[in-house]
């Protein structure tokens, strides 16, 4: 091989690894992102499911609250 066609391969090696860098970074800055907005969902989550508990109590009984069933 001659200098000028290894010099051309390292520049496109270069160049290649430029691009992988800047997407490796941009892909983890979505991840990253990405947690943050899932953590804020599942505190929404948490929050909305306190909410409709304390506004609308379950219908199912407890058991101490049962009465004996029907004798047929």
């Amino acid at each position: 091989m001659n200098k000028d066609r290894i010099e051309a391969r390292l520049d496109e090696l270069e160049t290649r690894l430029a691009f992988q860098d800047d997407t490796i970074n941009a892909l983890n800055h979505q991840v990253a992102q990405q947690e943050l907005d899932i953590r804020k969902l599942w505190e929404a989550k948490q929050h909305l499911n306190k909410q409709l508990s304390e506004i609308s109590p379950s219908n199912i009984r407890s058991e101490e609250e049962e009465g004996p069933p029907p004798h047929y």
